[in-house]
């Protein structure tokens, strides 16, 4: 199944059918996005018995895209990880994280949905394209071959980052470089792993103005998601809604000769394969538009 949130309200999407979570459910889940991971358990048990479809009209949604925000809207704890990808860790000179992951955050006030303006902080804005691994189940200490089942889905991310704030100061400012308005977009569904054939090995691609300029796959990760979930939740209690960016492969503007950062205009293309794409078109400083991006 796939989980949206369509106009600020929770959609559960099974093949053709996109159903409002709160009429369809007859009040026993309510409309917010955030709220269905509270007892994720009772929602997937729940949103099983529509895999025939929905005979209330009333509850059917028809999608627009332009009303779709982030499928996570306001997750309690946003992990970030860097270096999980060699090719990455080799073009900006940087050791992989091999023993454990290169851990920071990203403020959850980054959030925004999945078409959306990114309004550009400076001159050095950069693209990090990364598949973004969110609770279902709270956890500690999850070994490593359950980690899957706390896993509610999977979603598409960037991880914007301004490159000037991000390298500040000694040690470096990571998780305020990546945290302006906006930087952290995903979408455009929350989607469940029985969807995926293999939940490993996705490809990803990210374009700029349509020229492809990170392509991969993340069966090239370091640390898997599973390995992921269970190494933070060894010291970090894991929660229903929290999201783990898991890092992204070669191909940043950063580590290119000569760098190359974003510029108003630019239009960042983010897909993932079987999760979907998304889009950001970067403005100036002002310039971005409200509404349901968030």
């Amino acid at each position: 199944m796939k989980l949206l949130n369509h106009a600020g309200r929770a959609v559960l999407q099974l093949g053709d059918h996109r159903l409002d979570v709160e009429v369809a459910s007859d009040g026993r889940f309510g409309p917010d996005p955030q709220g269905v991971f509270t007892d994720w358990c009772a929602f997937t048990a729940w949103a099983s018995t529509h895999r025939g479809g929905c005979h209330r009209p009333e509850a059917l949604v028809t999608l627009d895209p332009a009303l779709l925000g982030a499928p996570v809207p306001r997750p309690p704890q946003v992990f970030a990880v860097g270096l999980n990808y060699r090719s990455h860790a080799e073009e900006t000179n940087l050791a992989p994280a091999t023993v454990m992951p290169l851990t920071f955050t990203k403020f959850p006030s980054a959030i925004t949905g999945p078409y959306t303006d990114l309004e550009l902080t400076g001159d050095t804005v950069d693209w990090e394209i990364e598949l973004v691994a969110v609770i279902g189940r709270a956890g500690f200490r999850i070994p490593a071959e359950r980690a899957w089942e706390h896993v509610a889905g999977l979603t598409v991310g960037q991880d914007f980052s301004d490159r000037t704030v991000q390298m500040t100061g000694s040690p470096p400012q990571f998780s305020l470089g990546k945290s302006f308005p906006g930087f952290a977009p995903l979408g455009p569904a929350l989607v469940t792993t029985q969807e995926l054939a293999d939940p490993d090995r996705l490809a990803l691609r990210c374009t700029v103005n349509g020229e492809p300029v990170q392509t991969g796959s993340t069966v090239e990760m370091i640390h898997p998601v599973a390995d992921l979930v269970s190494m933070l939740s060894r010291i970090c209690a894991l929660g229903p809604g929290d999201v783990i960016f898991t890092g992204t492969p070669e191909g940043v503007g950063m580590g290119r000769k000569p760098p190359r950062y974003l510029r108003p205009g630019d239009l960042v293309v983010s897909e993932i394969e079987g999760l979907g794409r998304i889009e950001q078109r970067c403005v100036e400083q002002g310039g971005a538009r409200t509404g349901a991006d968030t």
